[in-house]
């Protein structure tokens, strides 16, 4: 079993693309607000306003750089996640919407799966222009395309009001609800940023239709990536829904033992030519899609049956003198496991592919002791069967 690179559809692409050059920025002035926004999304991230996107280089940065790595994140989720079973149409809600990051993504996965329901997505954010962009690509997408059955719906609202709630409640359920890289810019002024996002979140859980699927997806940094674990924490405690997916278990995350730990994603992609050619003016290296992210659902459904023996591998493959290495995590906690090269055999072969995020299963692991101590570094034997269940 092997991963599939990420992608972007040309028809996506070609809709940015367009609307990008009808602005009338150059490239260099774009690569050099794609810098700055990078480093106002890593290293000054108090320094980012929440009307970035209101200004129009920095919107025009974000739809040429930005919107592409985040369409394929969502993708990649997307073709994760149980399929919709609603037979009355497919309904999406995204949640700081921006461009339509989420309500795009969903469209033309819509439009790649061929699924025989209409497509209607509600797009929520603080950005009028934003919006505007968002109902521009919308419709480029769909006239391109010779999609009839499809609907956008937006609402410029402020998140933290939630007035927004009483109004999107009248649509009904959602199937998907998205929330991509915003919970982290919610909240942001108060003293218990944690417990107000597991709030926001709850309520918006209350729209989820009962087969439906939230996906929260986050920067993969480790402030940010520990925070979307504590609101986890807090949402499992309070029983509103259970982890689809990336968690095998549903106990308290282990990556917030130690507070340099933390737990992120990364999927191989091909990035687009734009991409490539921003990189290169820039000094950037976007080879990898990195993320953190939750699937959530109402019905206990999980991503493959939760066994003791069934393992989420949560670090890179390391490769030290004699031996390879590599952190898992399932029901009981985070711990490091490696097998000796002179113990590699056709049994535990599968241990050589195995990458952050793949699902392993491993018949039995050793913790040998040495002067009276079990050492906590886990060995694979020869004779163990290591399986990949899913390489994510």
């Amino acid at each position: 079993m092997q991963r599939l690179n990420a992608t972007v559809s040309p028809l996506l692409l070609d809709a940015i693309k367009e609307l990008v050059e009808r602005q009338g920025f150059s490239q260099e002035r774009l690569a050099q607000a794609v810098a700055k926004l990078s480093r106002l999304f890593t290293k000054d991230r108090y320094h980012l306003a929440r009307t970035y996107l209101d200004d129009e280089l920095l919107a025009g940065a974000y739809l040429q750089y930005f919107l592409p790595v985040n369409l394929a994140k969502i993708q990649s989720l997307l073709d994760e996640m149980p399929t919709p079973e609603s037979i009355e149409g497919f309904s999406v809600l995204d949640i700081g919407s921006g461009p339509g990051t989420g309500a795009l993504a969903a469209l033309d996965w819509w439009h790649q799966q061929k699924l025989p329901r209409a497509v209607s997505v509600t797009a929520v954010d603080g950005s009028s222009g934003a919006l505007r962009q968002a109902r521009q690509l919308w419709d480029w997408y769909c006239r391109a395309a010779n999609i009839q059955e499809a609907d956008l719906q937006t609402y410029e609202e402020d998140l933290e009001r939630r007035a927004w709630l009483e109004q999107i409640r009248q649509h009904g359920s959602f199937d998907l609800i998205i929330l991509a890289n915003c919970l982290n810019e919610t909240y942001t002024d108060i003293s218990d940023p944690i417990m107000a996002r597991t709030d926001f979140v709850n309520e918006t859980l209350a729209l989820l239709a009962p087969h439906g699927t939230m996906m929260i997806v986050e920067p993969a940094l480790r402030e940010t990536s520990r925070a979307l674990h504590q609101v986890r924490d807090h949402l499992l405690q309070d029983r509103r829904c259970t982890i689809y997916s990336p968690c095998l278990h549903d106990q308290n995350c282990p990556a917030l033992t130690k507070p340099n730990d933390w737990c992120h994603e990364e999927r191989p992609w091909e990035p687009p030519g734009t991409i490539k050619a921003i990189d290169e003016e820039v000094g950037f290296i976007k080879d990898a899609l990195k993320f953190s992210y939750l699937l959530l659902r109402k019905d206990g459904k999980t991503i493959v049956d939760r066994r003791p023996d069934v393992y989420r591998v949560v670090s890179e493959l390391r490769e030290l003198k004699g031996e390879k290495r590599a952190w898992l995590c399932n029901e009981q906690g985070r711990q490091e496991v490696g097998r000796q090269d002179r113990l590699a055999s056709p049994h535990n072969a599968s241990f050589d592919q195995w990458h952050r995020g793949a699902i392993v299963q491993i018949e039995k692991i050793v913790h040998k002791e040495r002067k009276g101590k079990v050492s906590s570094l886990g060995r694979i034997e020869q004779d163990a069967e290591v399986g990949i269940i899913r390489p994510i």
